[in-house]
């Protein structure tokens, strides 16, 4: 049975930089924890920063750029978090390998796990689109993100992953 990375804060834990959840009720959701799925993470507490924190913002460049050396995430005060936010994902991505697993649903907008959009840098509240540092980590290693918006795309390709394992079986 295939297991699916998951944002812990996703699934109700208090995590999230001002310490509250960001909990996503959907079906798929209830039912990978029902079936023993989930594998649950939450990348900036793993790479070591507290809760509550200050809000950090990829700051001129983007989650590649962070991951290759040449971007810092910061928080709004101009502390370089960029450290835990790499070990994070490193932490993300050992999880993915000892478990063998290839779906993650990640929160969307966060700098950690956003799959297609997270903030600008400027601490504006504006929107770009744009990957969180553990998401694209997690997706140069061959890992594909969902977000949370995203369960049932995430439900599909997990059926197309299961139906080739089994052929290869077969």
């Amino acid at each position: 049975m295939q297991k699916i990375l998951v944002s812990a804060c996703l699934l109700g834990d208090p995590v999230r930089y001002n310490g509250k959840a960001k909990t996503a009720d959907h079906f798929w959701l209830k039912m990978w924890h029902k079936e023993g799925r989930i594998v649950s993470i939450c990348p900036e507490l793993e790479g070591g920063l507290p809760v509550p924190r200050p809000p950090a913002e990829i700051v001129e460049g983007f989650a590649g750029c962070v991951i290759d050396g040449s971007a810092e995430v910061e928080t709004e005060c101009g502390q370089n978090v960029t450290k835990p936010f790499l070990a994070g994902a490193k932490k993300a991505l050992q999880l993915c390998q000892r478990y063998d697993i290839q779906i993650a649903i990640l929160t969307e907008g966060s700098p950690s796990c956003g799959s297609s959009k997270v903030y600008d840098g400027s601490f504006s509240g504006r929107k770009i689109a744009g990957q969180g540092v553990t998401s694209a980590f997690l997706e140069r290693h061959g890992v594909k993100v969902f977000s949370q918006f995203q369960c049932e795309e995430a439900h599909q390709c997990l059926s197309r992953i299961e139906q080739q394992l089994m052929s290869v079986t077969l």
